[in-house]
């Protein structure tokens, strides 16, 4: 087997179990904090250091969003049995960067991976995800190149794969969709302030030798509880944000 083929090969499992990545970044993150103190021992600053954190997560959210939004139909979806596109997207978020909800989840693990102020746990986490995405990203890229050929092939050269061009943007040819976003990205919004909470209290009990428990983060664990509940309910149980074709 060649190794192009052994990329695409493994790329096809780890895409199956993508969704079990977040695990192993959480672990080594958590395992850093063992060394954890506040920046300049000051918890004020600790406590602004948080914040940029959270806006880099934010932003990676923000893209998931835009680009799931503007989605054409079966595309950019959670399925995880295997790769699927009934249409080739090259609009929006889509024609500035091929990857572009990959470069979403890259701004959400590096927020989480600052956390700890310790330029070790990012750069080890961000060859991690380099590992892991280059060979889903080989699989995925293979399989559009079969099903769509020279329109993919058209579309991959003057778009690149993660880091965006903006003066290549065109605008969407589907309109957006929020009732989609709420469907779909729910569970990213509600892991990613469930993860910083836990990293907060584990970096205060670290430094602290207690639990104390900031009521901005409780408030915004509280909200990302409500908000994972509610859309679960409405998406299994209701219509209410069902999209035809979405």
């Amino acid at each position: 087997m060649s190794y192009i083929d052994q990329m695409q090969r493994s790329g096809n499992w780890l895409f199956r179990w993508r969704g079990y990545l977040p695990l192993v970044f959480v672990a080594i993150v958590l395992a850093s904090l063992t060394r954890f103190g506040f920046i300049g021992g000051s918890e004020i600053d600790d406590e602004l250091w948080e914040g940029f954190c959270l806006v880099v997560s934010a932003c990676g959210l923000v893209i998931r969003a835009l680009t799931v939004g503007y989605a054409a139909a079966e595309t950019s979806g959670r399925n995880a049995r295997a790769q699927r596109a009934a249409s080739l997207n090259t609009t929006g978020a889509y024609s500035i960067v091929r990857h572009p909800l990959y470069v979403g989840n890259f701004l959400i693990w590096t927020g989480i991976a600052l956390y700890p102020h310790q330029w070790l746990v990012v750069l080890v986490c961000t060859a991690l995800y380099w590992l892991y995405y280059e060979r889903i990203i080989v699989a995925e890229e293979a399989f559009l190149a079969d099903k769509f050929g020279d329109v993919f092939l058209e579309w991959a050269r003057r778009t690149p794969a993660f880091v965006p061009n903006f003066r290549a943007f065109r605008a969407p040819e589907c309109g957006f969709s929020l009732r989609t976003v709420l469907k779909r990205e729910y569970p990213a919004f509600s892991g990613t302030i469930f993860t910083m909470f836990i990293l907060e209290v584990a970096g205060d009990y670290e430094v602290l030798g207690r639990f104390d428990l900031d009521t901005l983060w409780v408030v915004l664990l509280a909200l990302a509880v409500a908000v994972h509940l509610i859309l679960r309910t409405l998406k299994k149980h209701t219509r209410l944000l069902h999209v035809e074709g979405r």
